[in-house]
């Protein structure tokens, strides 16, 4: 095992040797202001972007596919989608896996350094060598600007009280990592007109930490975000704060801005023969015992209509929410259901999907079935009569509720009752639970 054969911590290494992301981590702990994570995007290559998600053992029967393809891959990571030590368990399972699988492999992760604190002993004994922590901000003023929320453990704060203990946990994360020899390497997001103006403060204070390398990432505008229509920086003021940075820190300079599933070689295009594996991996079968079922859907007498029948499993849940924390939204204003797989030990985020748009009478909702096909359950914070009748009529099972997401979806996974997060407030008319603009 070559330290400096990674390929992000090392130049030098980058055009002999490559790394493969396996994506186990989908859900994550914050929500960044410049970040949109959308999944099955091959068009895009930035962080928090993936094709498809995988359990472990998904993750093993792919990754050996992967190093006969690449047999010079020499780094295995997991960088997300979402953050790995907000699915700590399906993150620590896989890299043991690999571990035991694959010696001389190095790890690695990249976190947001929230919740990585119980891990790290666990890391480090099975030889985790490189960690990746990105640290936007060593003021928490400057961070308030830059977190929309921060959720630790079942808590979720805002802006302000996230961006302080956001940055009690980098810190703390980044002097556990060097006191067990773990490499660290730092990226910082560069924000025009956010932090900017405090990227070298960053780099001071992570040089006097001893980090091993600092990575001056500018911002890509990503549509969807907070962000979306912030420029990015340009090269010369880029490579000025590098120029500024290098007196206190050694500066990574080739960054690629990584898929969360990227493989190969860092310049290496994205390879299509082993994305096709990937989904192929994660669409293996996995029936969840409980679910309704259905089949192929086949047209009906009207061409815009679809039946439902019970010959494949179901095993998806899909939610309304404005947040990504929170089941808060009423069916009829959604733009999209954030859909969650129940198979794992604790349910696992699968993707976002965009349903149709208002209007179209029952076109409408036998449209959006045909989205979320896949789907037994779908919780919302209300419903009109007509998609609860028609959805109801092709097998969903609809609940009105307001809580927690991970909350609510484990309620479900052990059969529970909802009682306590049915939604009771009614409107004037008593139909509807929304703001009445996208129910018809």
């Amino acid at each position: 095992m070559n330290l400096d054969n990674h390929p992000c911590f090392n130049k030098k290494s980058c055009k002999d040797f490559g790394r493969v992301h396996l994506p186990v981590a989908p859900a994550c702990n914050i929500q960044c202001n410049f970040c949109n994570r959308k999944f099955d995007c091959v068009n895009e290559s930035r962080p928090g972007v993936t094709s498809s998600i995988l359990s472990p053992d998904q993750a093993m029967a792919y990754l050996a596919e992967v190093v006969e393809a690449k047999p010079n891959t020499a780094v295995v990571g997991i960088a997300g989608p979402g953050d790995p030590f907000a699915n700590g368990d399906k993150t620590m399972e896989t890299l043991t896996k690999v571990r035991a699988t694959y010696p001389e492999m190095l790890l690695c992760v990249a976190t947001n350094g929230l919740n990585i604190h119980p891990y790290l002993d666990e890391l480090k004994n099975i030889n985790t060598t490189h960690v990746s922590i990105t640290i936007n901000a060593v003021d928490p003023e400057v961070g308030a600007k830059i977190y929309c929320w921060v959720r630790d453990g079942k808590h979720s704060v805002g802006p302000a009280q996230g961006a302080k203990l956001l940055l009690e946990r980098q810190l703390a994360a980044v002097e556990g990592l060097k006191e067990r020899n773990i490499m660290v390497k730092v990226n910082s997001i560069l924000l025009p007109g956010i932090n900017d103006a405090h990227m070298i403060a960053i780099a001071g204070k992570m040089g006097e930490m001893g980090v091993d390398i600092f990575n001056i990432m500018p911002y890509f505008p990503t549509k969807g975000s907070n962000f979306e229509n912030m420029e990015e920086p340009g090269k010369d003021v880029v490579k000025e704060l590098r120029k500024a940075a290098q007196v206190f820190v050694p500066q990574m300079t080739h960054c690629k801005r990584c898929r969360a599933d990227a493989v190969g070689l860092l310049d290496d295009p994205l390879n299509q023969k082993l994305m096709d594996r990937l989904t192929y991996h994660a669409t293996a079968p996995v029936p969840f015992p409980n679910a309704p079922k259905y089949c192929h859907e086949t047209p009906g007498e009207d061409e815009d209509t679809y039946a439902f029948n019970d010959t494949a499993p179901r095993p998806y849940v899909a939610l309304a929410t404005r947040e990504g924390a929170l089941i808060n939204q009423h069916l009829g204003e959604a733009e999209e259901l954030h859909i969650y797989d129940l198979n794992q030990d604790t349910p696992v985020f699968v993707e976002i999907r965009a349903l149709p748009k208002p209007g179209g009478g029952d076109a409408r909702w036998q449209n959006l079935a045909r989205a979320i096909k896949d789907c037994h359950t779908i919780l919302v914070s209300g419903v009109g009569q007509t998609p609860k009748k028609v959805l109801g009529s092709m097998g969903f099972t609809i609940h009105e509720v307001n809580g927690m997401i991970d909350l609510v979806l484990m309620a479900i996974k052990k059969g529970e009752s909802l009682n306590h997060l049915i939604v009771r407030t009614q409107t004037a008319c008593g139909e509807c639970r929304g703001t009445g603009t996208g129910c018809m």
